[in-house]
């Protein structure tokens, strides 16, 4: 008998909620904009899913070729590539509107400050097809606006004591009308006690 954890690994619970819901199905291309190692690709690549991938960390990216090698020994070694989701579009290795599904999970809260969002944003968006779900895991002070300790601008220094770029609902509320995104659920946060906040933000992109 197969463990679970060994047919989906890692992967996060809310994505895989996307999964259960049939967001997320056989056939699709799935961009994974800043992959890691591949905690969320386990499933995808067992299943034969079309899978692409990206993170700025060379050792990362190697060690989700190794993942595809043995669970998808099919797939191009290519699709999963060093490159930073910041770079302007004509820097970009991947195609504009190429993937059904792309996948940004605790990725943009890592960023410096509003120009660097926007760039990750953006340049995970641009990924995207219209009609395509755009899953997203960020930071936020959702539920913990006054434990959070402002640095400069959106960074702020959570419970925890990392330093993380946060969002709120209002902020993604006016990005989700920028980019011409629809939510596709409503915006959830799991507050983790005296720790921090995490947000769930999935939108349908309409053009």
């Amino acid at each position: 008998m197969v463990e679970l954890s060994e047919t989906f690994g890692p992967i996060d619970v809310y994505l895989f909620d996307q999964l259960l819901r049939g967001r997320v199905r056989p056939g699709m291309r799935v961009f994974d904009a800043g992959c890691g190692g591949g905690r969320n690709l386990v499933y995808l690549l067992r299943e034969g899913y079309e899978v692409f991938g990206c993170d700025v960390d060379e050792r990362a990216v190697d060690s989700v070729r190794d993942l595809a090698a043995r669970l998808a020994p099919s797939l191009p070694v290519e699709n999963f590539r060093v490159e930073s989701l910041a770079a302007p579009a004509s820097e970009s290795s991947f195609e504009a509107e190429f993937a059904d599904v792309v996948i940004s999970c605790a990725v943009l809260h890592f960023a410096r400050d509003d120009e660097e969002f926007a760039a990750l944003l953006e340049g995970s968006w641009r990924a995207l097809r219209p009609g395509g779900i755009f899953f997203c895991r960020l930071a936020s002070s959702i539920g913990m606006e006054s434990r959070m300790q402002p640095i400069e601008g959106r960074r702020f220094t959570l419970p925890d004591g990392s330093d993380r770029y946060l969002v709120d609902e209002a902020d993604l509320l006016d990005w989700s009308a920028r980019l011409g995104g629809t939510l596709a659920d409503p915006i959830k946060t799991s507050v983790v006690q005296d720790l921090r906040c995490m947000t769930t933000w999935v939108l349908r992109k309409d053009r």
